[in-house]
């Protein structure tokens, strides 16, 4: 998986997703709205450039996962490395996945309104 994500961070890296249209956002293209995901590949090739700013301003949902990502499978990893072969990477409690998703979807209708303009991507 590490070696995946490596690959995937090289390509966002040396190809930019400004210029050219990796994936197309369904929900986006359907409704003309951006989903919470929307500019996560621009935050990602951002971030890779040294950004921050400017990733932040693509996806700020996106800069906020990328650590909390890192940290999980540098712990996994760990684990893995001192015997522990049931050691799973993230194990979300009922009320966790409930905050994440909450404030998911408050950063996307955030997103949506004049006082989260600046949240767009």
């Amino acid at each position: 998986m590490g070696a995946v994500g490596a690959v995937g961070l090289a390509a966002l890296h040396f190809r930019d997703p400004h210029g050219s249209t990796w994936v197309l956002c369904p929900f986006l293209t359907l409704t003309g709205y951006p989903c919470p995901g929307c500019g996560g590949l621009r935050a990602i090739n951002l971030l890779t450039n040294g950004d921050l700013v400017g990733a932040a301003s693509s996806n700020l949902l996106a800069v906020v996962l990328v650590p909390v990502i890192v940290v999980a499978w540098t712990v996994w990893l760990w684990r893995r490395a001192r015997g522990n072969a049931d050691a799973r990477m993230i194990v979300l409690s009922t009320r966790i996945l409930a905050v994440a998703s909450g404030c998911a979807v408050v950063f996307w209708i955030l997103r949506l309104t004049p006082w989260g303009s600046w949240l767009a991507p």
